[in-house]
């Protein structure tokens, strides 16, 4: 098979490459770190009831998002073009898979992740001030509830992409500070919870039985209904389940592929920075739940009086990180939090503000969405692309809960990410005598254990989160009527 010529010139672009291998590596994990960590293990506590498995939850979350970028390395190295993952896809399976994939971005993975990050930055700036609590109804518009913290979301959002088609230094200033500080709180915290925690003996309470996993269902009070032991299909199940917790907090690392136009020496920088980002998060992720554990019972009860008597399973509104700080702070934590998830959540959706109007640039460019996306502005960036996503994402703002935004984005991103890593197979095959500057660490066994780990994942959310799960596939599945209208015209 006759093979693409040029397949290692950098693409020709009127982008500015200005990002270096440490402006990509802040991308990775500025748009991994969100509000997840911060948020998530109080649900992952309830579905497992064992420290043990919950950090072996996050050690495999880890695994697997680090195994999946070595595998993306091989095909950025390949293909460093504007658009990333977009353009792995169609290379390896066509312009419709192509299309799928960005459309499912554009209506469900991306736009919904930006979504979710801005209704935690609103829930954490809710502490500051209160008329941004959800109940806080400003009007109705039939079933549809507008509250004051929704239009505090889109606010934030429009301020981020105004900032962005402002040039990529601008977005490149605000990541590189939004994302250092962060991981220097996220650092402190680790180092003060973990010392001051080995001294209360509250970690070796936690993991003197580490392995009894049990989930706590509640009823629709918040009180405990039931405690249920777990083993066998029952533990599979809530594993999977709990999973779609971390997977969310360790997703968008795939983020620095869309830029790879923006990116000096895309062939070496891009395959690092994923590497050294997506390790760099893992780390993080798993220490500061070793924190966690090193602070509060894992156990506790709902209306108990105090973060220790609530634990990390009934931690206030879901706030692990706080719950975890006022031990250390006291009172002053849910400030002192508060900034620092607004920190990050701000922080986060710049990355990923950043990052997705550039898929939309590529998809325009082969005239596969709106045709006016593919302009760039007088600042060379993607400019209505980035108010395009704006719009959708805002509209999502006012859709969907945290909870449903959470669901949907990651079940469809693990879907595509098994598809990227299946279409590096397929291009071993199609193209053996591609020039590749970096192939993929461990190939083919690292990302064929990825890829069944994530199927088998999906297969328990379908399982266990059908409603939710089913409508990512079916906005996913309305990208191929699409597909052949739009080709049409």
């Amino acid at each position: 098979m006759a093979e693409p010529t040029n397949l290692l010139t950098e693409e020709k672009t009127d982008f500015k490459r200005s990002l270096g291998l440490l402006d990509s590596t802040l991308i990775v994990s500025g748009s991994m770190i969100g509000s997840g960590i911060f948020i998530v293990s109080a649900d992952m506590a309830r579905n497992l009831g064992s420290p043990g498995w919950l950090l072996l939850l996050w050690i495999m979350t880890g695994v697997l998002t680090v195994a999946a970028a070595l595998s993306y390395g091989e095909l950025a190295g390949m293909m460093p073009k504007a658009g990333g993952q977009y353009v792995y896809i169609q290379r390896a399976f066509g312009p419709l898979t192509g299309f799928v994939y960005g459309w499912t971005v554009f209506t469900v993975i991306q736009t919904g992740t930006i979504a979710a990050v801005a209704v935690a930055f609103t829930k954490f700036s809710a502490v500051f001030v209160p008329a941004l609590n959800p109940e806080n109804a400003l009007f109705t518009i039939g079933t549809l509830k507008i509250s004051l913290g929704q239009l505090y979301a889109i606010a934030s959002l429009v301020l981020l992409t105004w900032l962005n088609s402002r040039g990529v230094q601008s977005g490149k200033i605000i990541q590189n500070i939004f994302t250092s500080a962060k991981l220097v709180a996220l650092f402190g915290l680790i180092l003060l919870g973990i010392g001051l925690g080995l001294n209360s003996g509250t970690l070796a309470a936690n993991f003197a039985d580490a392995w009894s996993p049990a989930q706590t269902l509640l009823d629709a009070q918040g009180s405990v209904q039931s405690v249920l032991p777990l083993a066998g299909v029952g533990l599979l199940l809530a594993f999977g389940t709990a999973m779609v917790g971390s997977l969310f907090s360790a997703d968008a690392w795939n983020n620095v592929t869309f830029i790879a136009g923006e990116i000096k020496d895309p062939r070496r920088n891009i395959p690092l920075a994923l590497f050294f980002g997506t390790l760099l998060v893992t780390v993080i992720y798993t220490l500061a739940n070793v924190a966690y554990l090193a602070l509060l019972p894992l156990q506790g009860t709902p209306n108990a009086a105090d973060a220790l008597g609530r634990g990390i399973q009934f931690a206030s509104y879901d706030r692990v990180a706080t719950a975890a700080s006022s031990v250390i702070f006291g009172d002053v934590a849910v400030g002192i939090m508060a900034v620092l998830i607004m920190v990050s959540t701000f922080g986060c959706n710049n990355g990923l503000i950043l990052a997705g109007a550039r898929l939309y640039y590529a998809m325009a460019k082969d005239g596969l969405f709106l045709k006016s996306a593919a302009e760039l502005n007088e600042n060379a960036v993607p400019g209505k692309a980035l108010w395009f996503q704006c719009l959708w994402a805002s509209l999502l703002c006012l859709s969907g809960t945290y909870g449903d935004l959470l669901t949907y984005c990651t079940f469809t991103s693990l879907v595509f990410y098994i598809v990227t890593i299946v279409g590096l197979f397929v291009l071993r095959r199609k193209e053996p005598n591609t020039e590749r500057p970096y192939r993929a660490f461990g190939y083919p066994f690292v990302p064929a254990l990825y890829v069944l780990a994530t199927v088998g994942i999906c297969i328990i959310l379908l399982i266990t989160q059908t409603q939710n799960t089913g409508l990512g596939l079916l906005i996913a599945a309305l990208g191929i009527p699409v597909y052949f209208i739009s080709r049409r015209s």
